[in-house]
């Protein structure tokens, strides 16, 4: 029998290439969120600065996020420029960190720099969770080769704008009707490069049917929660 699973979306303040000041952002509220898994905005490591440095898993800047995780028996899935170099999800626990995810759908000027990568599963606690990134999440074909893994939960961290602060949830319900899985979003909140001044926020966790279960706030260091029973 699986264990309950506690997951939380979060949205680290974050400030352009900071990696070391972003880490210490994302372990305070790996902390307060105290879930099983947090996860984080797109890119949320570094900012959407497509210029970023890309992360290697074995970086140090980011051992404060794996005392976090230690400390609270935490996943956490954060938002960086990985090798490939790819824009990716890292996965870190008390172990330290791997890359658990590659952004597939690329777009715009992000095309010059990433190179995609394919639709991947983690599974945490006996749950499987399908990952995704931002324009995937638009991409009805990411959700259906997603799900074909069979997947508990479909896990996204996103970037949109102020104005685009519905667009998440409209995905999120959309892939909650075709697949009938739960849907977790974590949104970025407050100003980040390639022109997003004024990004969204409201963060959340969505039912299998459809239904908002959390939702965060539209500024940065907010975060929302919800317990996925067995």
């Amino acid at each position: 029998m699986r264990k309950a699973l506690r997951i939380a979306v979060a949205q680290p303040r974050c400030v352009a290439h900071d990696v070391a000041g972003n880490a210490n952002a994302h372990a305070e509220l790996i902390r307060a969120a105290n879930a099983r898994v947090v996860v984080f905005p797109e890119m949320s490591l570094t900012g959407y600065e497509l210029d970023a440095e890309v992360i290697e898993p074995q970086d140090e800047r980011l051992a404060p996020i794996v005392a976090a995780c230690a400390q609270t028996n935490t996943v956490a899935l954060v938002g960086a420029p990985v090798p490939g170099p790819s824009i990716g999800i890292l996965a870190v626990d008390h172990r330290g960190a791997s890359v658990a995810y590659r952004k597939v759908y690329l777009h715009g000027s992000e095309d010059a720099r990433f190179h995609p990568g394919e639709p991947a599963v983690l599974e945490i606690d006996g749950w499987r969770l399908g990952l995704a990134i931002c324009r995937d999440t638009g991409i009805s074909e990411h959700a259906d080769r997603t799900a074909a893994y069979g997947i508990d939960g479909y896990v996204a961290g996103v970037l949109h704008s102020r104005d685009e602060a519905e667009l998440h949830s409209e995905r999120a319900r959309r892939v909650a009707a075709d697949h009938g899985v739960w849907a977790a979003t974590a949104a970025f909140a407050g100003p980040t490069g390639g022109g997003y001044d004024k990004t969204s926020g409201r963060s959340g966790i969505w039912s299998a049917t459809g239904m908002p279960l959390a939702e965060a706030g539209t500024e940065p260091g907010d975060f929302a929660c919800h317990t996925f029973e067995q």
